[in-house]
């Protein structure tokens, strides 16, 4: 499975990426060089890893060092941003996840 990137609405400054797949080593690299571009273009970029299955270590890698250049990472899911924040990488919840996993 490849890794899906896709340009959502945005604004001016501000690009917003939706995520699907796999966030492996062969399309960290991909992801980063978008990513850079974007905030050289447009200031501000928004990831949303919704659709992302599984993040190896490369992966991992790529997000941390996206966040700590002031990429928004955006997560639904409570376990995949508890994981990836015990790597060292800023996540937001999603607020209409909030209640996931609650009776």
């Amino acid at each position: 499975m490849t890794l899906r990137i896709t340009r959502e609405r945005g604004s001016r400054y501000r690009a917003n990426l939706r995520l699907e797949g796999r966030l492996v080593a062969e399309w960290a690299a991909l992801l980063e060089r978008e990513c850079l571009d974007l905030l050289l273009s447009r200031g501000a970029v928004r990831l949303d890893l919704a659709g992302v299955v599984f993040v190896d270590l490369a992966g991992v890698d790529s997000l941390r060092r996206l966040s700590h250049m002031g990429v928004e990472i955006h997560c639904r899911s409570r376990l995949v941003a508890s994981v990836l924040e015990g790597e060292g990488v800023h996540v937001t919840v999603d607020a209409d996840s909030a209640d996931e996993g609650r009776p």
